[in-house]
């Protein structure tokens, strides 16, 4: 269970006194904490990667803020604890898949221009969190503009 590798890992930061790893750690398990409350149960597998996903596109938005304001310093740090909280993920799939996995949707669905958000939505779904929400709708853009 992803709970228990977090739940792990929080305590070797803490043993190692590992500050990068312990605060992205507690903010992430602070935000999965938020998620249960939310929902008033406990969060399955699938939803907890959904909470890590979340936070990582949050950490990536830091970062490009921060490199926006020339805040190098900032953006070193987002960097590490990014660094952390990606290794949750489940490893990211090439762009020819996810690629595959958009034409096969609008094939099937016979999607047009109007439908891009049903096309993200189902692509996501099936890739099961192994994919960047910009990735798809990039490439979904390119490929209902094709039609």
């Amino acid at each position: 269970m992803i709970l228990e590798k977090i739940n792990d890992d929080l305590k070797t930061a803490m043993r190692s006194k590992d500050e990068n790893s312990l605060g992205a750690l507690r903010m992430l398990k602070a935000d999965i904490k938020n998620a249960e409350i939310e929902k008033k149960a406990d969060l399955t597998d699938e939803e907890v990667l959904k909470v890590i996903a979340k936070k990582v596109k949050q950490v990536k938005d830091s970062i490009d803020s921060f490199r926006a304001g020339a805040r190098e310093d900032l953006v070193a740090h987002e960097e590490k604890q990014l660094a952390v909280l990606a290794a949750f993920l489940p490893q990211q799939m090439p762009e020819e898949e996810v690629r595959a996995i958009v034409k096969a949707v609008i094939a099937e669905t016979s999607a047009t221009q109007k439908d891009f958000g049903k096309v993200i939505k189902d692509v996501l779904a099936r890739a099961k969190g192994a994919t960047d929400g910009g990735v798809v709708s990039k490439i979904a853009k390119e490929e209902l503009a094709g039609k």
